[in-house]
């Protein structure tokens, strides 16, 4: 067994500098798993924001397809990301840009799912341009600390209103105005159940609370159509397939829909407000990943003095990817995880635990027929409590500065009260633009800062 065994270790050495970074095949394995069941919520919720919508045509993803290619794109960029950095950081479409996807770029701008898949393969492009230009820190040196928090912030609301909406308490009228709903008891009852078993689980400092809340309540979903066969309480789903396993679904077949690309939005949008579409989602990508990549570096102890990320170009080289292949999938943009922690606090110090974490999710295509069972409103209150956490940043916010907390308090507004992450974008921009030209501080706007916002005011004019 050492003959057969020590080739192998000898190039887990080599690649992954096990030793030097003082960690073992055990530890990497056991991190690799932990940072999977935090992250493993995602191959429920995906399909549940992406697949619920319809678009301009009534069409809507079919759910078993989001499922493989989510755990498709996830397997594919962790391993890449381990293989490439060397570091522990794991990649699965993004919450808050599947929002992004769904809520505007469908919901608002009605464009097809294929375009606005589209649009997430053209801003992954730029993104890489810009940084194989290395032109992507100075973007996001332009935009103020206190915007990039607020635009999370902003987001997370809008993730809590999807659970809201999908629980059956809040319904959305006409425009972007909202209401009490009248829930359906058993969707109600469902929903409450995962809620309430989620934040203990979290309070009790579980791993894989999400996880755990969502399979747990689509048990109880399950047993409650079982037991009062009510199929439309949770629109067809809660019923236990003839098989849990099966084929990848989304690749071949009727239902593929890897690889599709429309360019049709530019005539439908219109130039300026296809190019704001592609720029809001730009943001909100850009600020997603390098907060969460400087967190996870300082967590695991990565960081310089400077507090720069050593290599962090090809940890952003391979995000970028992220985003090329999120569109190319129609799973929507992947980014690194803050999930990723998980492991590193299990003792994940290298790209090791990362290809664990890709080779689970690979494996986890071959159970697409879960997508159907599970229903909406068992992922419901992992939406909100993933809401509730990227809410945490507005701390680190002043407030009482003007200029700082009201383009960060609009943001906030504008993003759930008119429905448009782009509103809220570029309300922020163009407030902090003025504030600062008002207050005699020319010298510290950046001019990528004063070209968005005149960008954003002609979008404003010309949408009007």
């Amino acid at each position: 067994m050492a003959s057969i065994s020590s080739p192998a270790q000898n190039w887990l050495e080599q690649v992954f500098l096990l030793s030097q970074r003082r960690s073992t095949l055990a530890v990497e394995a056991r991190a690799g798993l932990s940072t999977f069941l935090v992250m493993a919520y995602i191959i429920f919720v995906n399909p549940t924001i992406l697949g619920d919508i319809p678009d301009s045509t009534g069409a809507t993803l079919p759910s078993g397809a989001v499922l493989t290619l989510t755990c498709l794109a996830a397997g594919v960029l962790s391993i890449l990301m381990g293989l490439l950095s060397n570091y522990p950081f794991a990649l699965a479409p993004g919450m808050g840009l599947n929002a992004v996807v769904s809520l505007h770029l469908v919901g608002q701008l009605q464009l097809t799912w294929v375009q606005a898949m589209t649009v997430v393969f053209l801003q992954g492009l730029i993104i890489l341009v810009l940084v194989l230009t290395r032109f992507r820190e100075a973007m996001m040196d332009a935009i103020p600390i206190s915007l990039k928090k607020s635009i999370g912030a902003g987001i997370g609301l809008f993730l809590a209103v999807i659970g809201f909406g999908n629980a059956g308490l809040i319904s959305r009228g006409e425009g972007a105005t909202f209401s009490l709903g009248n829930p359906d008891t058993l969707g109600v009852v469902t929903f409450l159940f995962g809620f309430f078993l989620t934040l203990w689980l979290i309070s009790r400092r579980v791993q894989a609370a999400l996880l755990w809340g969502i399979l747990s309540a689509t048990l109880v979903a399950i047993l409650l159509n079982a037991g009062f066969g009510n199929q439309q309480a949770f629109g067809g789903a809660a019923t236990i397939p003839s098989s849990l396993v099966g084929l990848p679904q989304g690749l071949t077949g009727a239902e593929a829909i890897f690889g599709r690309l429309d360019w049709g939005f530019f005539p439908r949008l219109g130039l300026l407000a296809a190019a704001l579409a592609v720029f809001s989602l730009m943001l909100t990508d850009f600020f997603d990943t390098m907060g969460t990549v400087v967190g996870l570096g300082e967590e695991a102890g990565f960081l310089e003095q400077d507090g720069k990320l050593p290599g962090i170009h090809r940890v952003l080289l391979v995000d970028s990817l992220g985003a090329l292949f999120g569109g190319l999938s129609n799973c929507s943009s992947n980014t690194t995880y803050i999930e990723s922690a998980a492991g590193i606090a299990q003792g994940g110090r290298t790209g090791l635990t990362s290809v664990v974490v890709g080779l689970l999710f690979l494996l986890g295509m071959f159970f697409s027929p879960l997508a159907g069972i599970v229903p909406k409103q068992a992922t419901a209150a992992s939406l909100i409590l993933v809401g509730f956490l990227m809410m945490g940043v507005l701390q680190d916010i002043s407030w009482r500065r003007v200029g700082e907390g009201v383009p960060a308090f609009l943001t906030l507004l504008l993003m759930p009260f008119t429905f448009s992450i782009s509103n809220g974008i570029g309300a922020g921009i163009i407030s902090y633009t003025f504030l600062k030209l008002a207050a005699g501080k020319r010298r510290e706007l950046h001019g990528l800062m004063v070209a968005a916002a005149v960008a954003f005011a002609l979008y404003f004019v010309l949408s009007a």
